[in-house]
């Protein structure tokens, strides 16, 4: 199975881009949301591991450079370390948080466990408003997560902000183009903070902004077509936006060369199937054979509960799957997927880089080691909102690109505990209710994902005069701008109780109905 090679061709339009800025990764869940900011300010980025040498940094010759939040302490033994020599590059370098201590440590500063950790919001009295904080008022609200800080008057640095338990929470070097910052620009819960990074890429790093995701686009499309060549290429369906927009693209670059196959698995949504190969006859003309793989899955998951099995077994059974399918297709050596940023993160899988797996995604963590295909992931340097964006300069319907996101392993995740038939056909029917109630409501577009859930868990009821027994439906609906991060939606009182009515009134065996109201991080949207 080959890896490599697709993730090249994602990052391979950064390769033209005019101004790039590298992000060194030392194990945060946010470093492709840093990379998402970066973005948005028009300036392409990548993501590198944080043990990237200081003469390939030279070779690449980026704008900038920024080092990455993570995990551990930099005075831990085998914590991770960055190459010194970055810093004597004249390269202007943004460190944050973890990447703030990296840089001051290295720089002959001294990091040291706090007496008062901050976790959460945090206020910042900004102190100088030079470069970082041109534009930024005196005060700012910021995320803050650490339990270790720059120790006051570190030698070389200036500082530019602090907290009340944190003297130093942004500086400066004096004679080097050196910033940090303790908290995190990143994140929607530092409002300021796309503001802090623009600065930084602006006044620090001299970008204009000049990159384009139609400069992705086209470089994509022309590097597909030249790895392609006559080959054809398979490309899994599932009804989602993602897998929309990879067989779009896909089929930009070698046109009937594109075979689409969709795997009924038995964990799709009501009626999906019926919806995709409606949408696919209509908008595309592609070569799409629909696999019936219902009773291989079940068999599959029978007895299993535990949510990273089921990810592993569901991956495998998909493959088995396709690789029937596709061997019926003459030609057929690539495999095409809608593998996200956010899957690649939560996956471990970033480069390679040291970030803690959160789950196992059936595109980039349940792969069976002897797959036959090489695989093409166009899109996995993209967040959702680029995909969707792509998908309309692609020509999708806006039908299928706001869809909400579904799980690569469907309805078996939100199937909490046991899956099969009888559970899945309650959740499908719940889950169709908990959708058709939010378009109603016309909130649909303004939600970014909504969904049912089915808990292993019974609780006693009243059914007219009748003692019930029956199983328990948690509603999810989130809203967020990157799936990184995502605030539980605030639904109005009056919706949440025609679903919860709707969803005892219409699904046999369900008698009671709740509403999820946590948010990401600590949680995560989907429940495994």
């Amino acid at each position: 199975m080959k890896r490599t090679s697709e993730a090249t061709i994602a990052n391979r339009s950064g390769m033209v881009a005019d101004e790039k800025v590298l992000i060194l990764d030392f194990g945060s869940q946010y470093a492709q949301l840093i990379a998402r900011r970066v973005r948005e300010q028009h300036v392409y980025c990548e993501i590198v591991r944080h043990d990237i040498t200081a003469d390939r940094v030279r070779e690449i010759a980026p704008r900038g450079i920024i080092l990455s939040g993570g995990p551990a302490s930099v005075y831990e033994p085998g914590a991770p370390q960055v190459d010194p020599a970055i810093f004597r590059l004249d390269i202007p370098v943004l460190g944050i948080c973890y990447g703030l201590h990296l840089a001051c440590t290295a720089l002959g500063g001294e990091v040291k466990g706090a007496p008062s950790r901050e976790f959460g919001r945090a206020a910042v009295h900004v102190t100088s408003h030079a470069d970082l904080f041109d534009g930024v008022p005196d005060l700012i609200e910021t995320w803050m997560s650490h339990g270790d800080q720059v120790a006051q008057g570190t030698a070389g640095f200036i500082t530019l902000a602090e907290t009340k338990t944190c003297p130093v929470a942004a500086v400066k070097h004096e004679s080097l183009p050196v910033y940090g910052l303790q908290f995190h620009p990143e994140v929607t819960h530092t409002p300021l903070g796309s503001r802090v990074l623009g600065n930084f890429l602006t006044n620090v790093c001299r970008c204009q902004g000049t990159w384009r995701l139609g400069d992705f686009a086209d470089q994509a499309i022309a590097d597909i077509r030249q790895r392609v060549g006559s080959d054809r290429v398979v490309c899994g369906l599932s009804g989602g936006v993602d897998s929309a927009v990879t067989a779009a693209l896909i089929y930009k670059a070698i046109g009937s060369q594109l075979s689409c196959i969709l795997v009924d698995n038995g964990l799709l949504r009501k009626a999906e199937e019926a919806s995709v190969i409606e949408e696919f006859s209509n908008h595309f003309k592609t070569d799409l054979h629909v696999v019936k793989g219902e009773e291989k899955f079940l068999a599959a998951l029978a007895g299993v509960t535990d949510p990273q099995e089921k990810r592993k077994r569901i991956g495998h059974a998909f493959i088995e799957c396709f690789s029937d399918e596709a061997a019926k297709i003459s030609g057929a050596r690539y495999l095409a997927q809608g593998t996200l940023y956010p899957d690649v993160i939560e996956s471990g899988a970033a480069l390679d880089g040291p970030a803690a797996t959160i789950k196992l995604h059936h595109n980039v963590g349940g792969l069976p080691e002897d797959l036959n295909f090489e695989l093409i992931e166009p899109l996995r340097d993209l967040f959702k909102d680029e995909v969707r964006t792509l998908g309309l300069q692609l020509g999708l319907p806006e039908e299928i690109v706001w869809r909400h996101p579904f799980p690569g392993p469907g309805l078996a995740v939100r199937c909490l505990g046991a899956v099969n038939k009888e559970r899945l056909d309650t959740l499908r029917e719940a889950d169709a209710i908990v959708v058709e109630e939010i378009k109603a409501a016309g909130l649909y577009r303004s939600t970014s994902q909504v969904f049912a859930v089915l808990l292993p868990v019974q609780s006693v009821g009243v059914m007219g005069d009748a003692r019930t027994y029956q199983d328990t439906v948690a509603v999810r609906a989130v809203t967020t701008e990157d799936f990184m991060t995502a605030d539980w939606s605030h639904l109005p009182y009056e919706l949440l109780a025609r679903i919860s009515t709707r969803v005892i009134n219409e699904v046999k065996g369900v008698n009671r109905v709740v509403y999820d109201i946590s948010s990401k991080p600590p949680a995560t949207i989907e429940w495994e």
